[in-house]
């Protein structure tokens, strides 16, 4: 079976090619390189000994993506990564993270609901709760206001995709809620890649450890939480790109009770950034420079999933420790040094 995956050569994406192919799926990559490198592709052929198709094109382009689909009539599913994913910068830019989040969300979902039959994954974020009320966080509650761009171009995409599976019955489709990836392939030949400053803590943690950042800002120190930082849910890159997989054979048999549905994917336990950072000094055995500063704005206290439906229901579980997931993080920091 023909996969599509949108932003393949990303962080989640490349690590669900590999997780795809390791299953015998035949994998099109489309991505258009601006937060990634062709180079990802050498590591996916490192790793499965197959060389995924890859077109490079910007999926803002309409024309372009109608003209891939004429071409690829025989498409069994897509796995729809492709989006800007920085909040500050969503804050900053907002109408870039509309174009380019929900227009081509939109000229995607064209394609499919011209099919027989089309089989969705979204990319969704833990971003729509918002600061939730109770944890953990189950899918019933509430989607509050977004706090940043970003984070509405995440709500607005599940809701266009809720409502365009209302009139088109031959669409199903799945919207995974994930919460913090981290992490990279143990066999260190894709992993997490930012451009320029990272935005995510651990990448930051992992170059600060590696003398390329002089010292970690834990921001905030008085949150009502047992350290007072921040409580997220780090669930490892691998891990998370099985759920993808598991997601899409859900669809592709057929087992979906509805052809919209919603899984958290998390760990299910919250880890302080403190506990991070502590988890780092362990699997390295390193001592880390960091510094409490003042809070960021738009930053929630705790965010952790209630993983119930994803482990009942898709039969997922996330299986790597913390330690585990850190420790293939800093393989891949001092990889990439080298």
């Amino acid at each position: 079976m023909k996969i599509l995956v949108t932003g393949g050569l990303g962080f989640i994406g490349s690590h669900t090619v590999v997780e795809l192919q390791s299953k015998g799926f035949e994998v099109v990559i489309i991505d258009d390189l601006s937060n990634s490198s062709e180079k990802v592709i050498d590591g996916i052929v490192a790793i499965t000994g197959i060389k995924p198709t890859f077109e490079k094109f910007d999926l803002k382009e309409k024309t372009k993506v109608q003209d891939f689909f004429k071409r690829h009539s025989n498409i069994s599913g897509v796995i729809h990564f492709a989006a800007s994913k920085a909040v500050g910068e969503s804050v900053e830019k907002p109408l870039l993270y509309y174009e380019n989040n929900i227009g081509t969300l939109v000229y995607m979902l064209q394609e499919l609901s011209a099919m027989q039959s089309a089989n969705f994954i979204f990319s969704s974020s833990c971003t729509v709760y918002g600061q939730a009320d109770k944890m953990p966080i189950t899918e019933s509650a509430p989607v509050k206001e977004a706090e940043s761009p970003y984070g509405n171009t995440k709500q607005m995409g599940e809701e266009i995709i809720r409502d365009t599976c209302k009139v088109v019955p031959a669409l199903n489709a799945i919207a995974l809620r994930y919460f913090n990836p981290m992490g990279a392939h143990p066999s260190t030949e894709i992993g997490e890649l930012p451009i320029g400053v990272p935005q995510n803590l651990v990448p930051f943690i992992t170059q600060t450890g590696a003398g390329i950042r002089e010292q970690l800002s834990v921001f905030g120190g008085d949150y009502p939480t047992q350290d007072g930082t921040c409580i997220r849910d780090y669930i490892h890159v691998v891990d998370l790109a099985k759920a993808h997989v598991v997601a899409l054979e859900r669809l592709i048999s057929g087992k979906n009770t509805e052809n919209y549905e919603v899984f958290n994917v998390g760990t299910g336990t919250g880890s302080s950034v403190l506990e991070a950072i502590q988890s780092f000094e362990r699997v390295s055995g390193k001592k880390l420079n960091y510094k409490i500063v003042d809070r960021r704005a738009g930053d929630i206290t705790a965010a952790y999933a209630d993983t119930t439906k994803a482990n009942t229901v898709l039969g997922w579980k996330a299986e790597s420790t913390l330690d585990e997931a850190m420790k293939s993080a800093w393989d891949w920091e001092q990889k990439i040094r080298k």
